[in-house]
Parts: structure tokens; C-alpha cells; sequence
């Protein structure tokens, strides 16, 4: 057990040198707990992956393919991006606070991670990985629709997050522009996944941040049609109706619970 835990600690140490040695001065993180330079290590990891993807993504749909995946009057004003921009900036710290304790309560052995795939057999590995991502999509789902159906939890929390709720509002950059609060508990599925069924430490990790391009995705407005993903399609519906599309990956989980509604049905009711 104790050797396990020290390859976890060993692969945190191991992010923290390349992301750190690669974007700061070594004396300004080399004095902090590691506990600290895991929040550090995060906090400049996921800013760059928001800001990187969110600025090529733009570029790519608004300015490269202009008119060709969006109408002119669904591209979103230069002021509405950096206000979305500001206010995911403003709740960055505070989201990676999630994967800092995460990888906080792995290294105790708090949790069911294991640290290399050869622990349980790839053919295992997979089948906890479908187990998790059930779990996971289970929780945001409710998660997400819980901070519809409460009205306090909407009114000083999600609403901030829902002032996008035009086309011609959203763009990728709001898929974290939200009150950090609102973007921890949506994403807490993944934490309180780790407590009911093994996870693979790295995919855990990896996924977190994936989030973080799924949901630049899910916001840009361009309906994908890959059944049965939950794509920018259904998610745009989600900001104009407020009552569907709760999921996250896939339309699953609307499907069950009777919330799903079809972007296709959509533009044949308009035609």
C-alpha cells in the first residue's frame, strides 16, 4: 500500500517539475509544500488550456470558417467573450481547488484509485472506466438539474452562468464562466466517483481537465449530430428553454428522467 501511494506522489511531483519548471522561475515554487505546488501546477495547467483552446476555437469558427458553421448574427460580440473570459478567470483559483484535494485524498489512499493500468488488467481497467463515467454522468446530470429546481441554489448560483442564453451570447468561453461554487459542485461527480468503484489515477486526472474542452465544445452553438453525444446542439436548447438537456456526455440521463429534447425536432417545429 505504502508503495502505491508513492508512485501517486511520484506522478504529482512529476506534473508539478514540467508544468512548473516549464512556466516559472524555480525559486518562486520550489519552497512550497507540495500540496501547494499540486493548486499551483493546476491553476496555471487549466488557465492555459482554457485560454489556448477558447482563442483557437474562436478563431477557427468565428474568423476562419466565418458564416460557414454560424449565421453572422449568432457569432458572439468581442465584449460578451471578454466577459466570460472575466468571470471564469475570476472563479479559476477556486475550480482547481477540486483536483488539488482530489489528488490530495488519492495520495492518503482516502480513495479507490490504483496507479498503473497493469494493477487490475486493461480489460478491467475499461469496464471501471464505463462504471465511472455512468456514475459521473449520473451526477451532473442531478447536480445540474438540482441547481434548476432549487430555486436559491439557481438564483446565487447558476444564474450567473445563465445570462448566456442567446446564441449570439455563448461562444466557448463560456463554458466555464460560472460562479465557482457552481463549477465545483458540477464537477464533484468525478471526485465522489473515485469512493465507489477503482479509477485508474491518470484517466482520473486527465478527465478533470478534459472537462474543461468539453465544455468549450457544448457551448460554441454548432450542433455536431453524433448520436447519442450530448452535444453543443442539445446544450444550446438548455440555454434558451432552461428545462432540458441537463446531461453531459451523452442524452442518456434526459432520456430516463423525460427532459431530453432534440435540436432536430427543434428546427423542424421553426420550418
Amino acid at each position: 500500500m505504502e508503495d502505491q501511494l508513492r508512485l501517486f506522489v511520484d506522478e504529482t511531483s512529476w506534473y508539478n517539475d514540467v508544468v512548473l519548471g516549464a512556466t516559472l522561475p524555480e525559486k518562486w515554487w520550489a519552497p512550497l509544500p507540495h500540496f501547494y505546488r499540486g493548486w499551483l501546477r493546476n491553476y496555471i495547467g487549466g488557465t492555459l488550456l482554457y485560454m489556448v483552446s477558447g482563442i483557437l476555437w474562436c478563431l477557427y469558427i468565428y474568423y476562419l470558417k466565418r458564416n460557414v458553421y454560424l449565421p453572422k448574427d449568432a457569432i458572439p460580440t468581442r465584449k460578451a467573450m471578454l466577459l466570460q473570459i472575466k468571470v471564469a478567470m475570476k472563479a479559476m483559483p477556486w475550480y482547481c481547488a477540486l483536483p488539488t484535494i482530489s489528488e490530495y485524498m488519492i495520495e492518503h489512499g482516502w480513495t479507490k484509485c490504483f496507479p498503473r493500468i497493469s494493477d487490475v488488467g486493461f480489460a478491467e481497467y475499461l469496464c471501471y472506466m464505463a462504471v465511472y463515467l455512468i456514475i459521473v454522468e449520473f451526477g451532473i446530470y442531478w447536480m445540474h438539474r438540482e441547481l434548476h429546481d432549487i430555486k436559491p441554489l439557481y438564483k446565487y448560483l447558476h444564474a450567473t452562468h445563465h445570462i448566456y442564453n442567446k446564441q449570439n451570447t455563448l461562444s466557448p468561453f463560456a463554458g466555464l464562466a460560472f460562479h465557482p461554487l457552481d463549477g465545483i459542485l458540477q464537477a464533484v461527480p468525478h471526485v465522489i466517483a473515485l469512493f465507489l468503484v477503482p479509477m485508474h489515477f491518470t484517466s482520473h486526472i486527465a478527465l478533470l481537465f478534459i472537462e474543461a474542452l468539453w465544455t468549450a465544445n457544448i457551448h460554441d452553438c454548432i450542433h455536431g449530430k453524433i448520436w447519442p453525444v450530448m452535444g453543443a446542439g442539445y446544450h444550446t436548447i438548455h440555454h434558451t428553454t432552461y428545462r432540458h438537456n441537463y446531461g453531459h456526455y451523452t442524452i442518456w440521463m434526459d432520456w430516463m428522467f423525460g427532459t431530453l429534447r432534440d435540436p432536430l425536432e427543434e428546427d423542424g417545429k421553426k420550418i
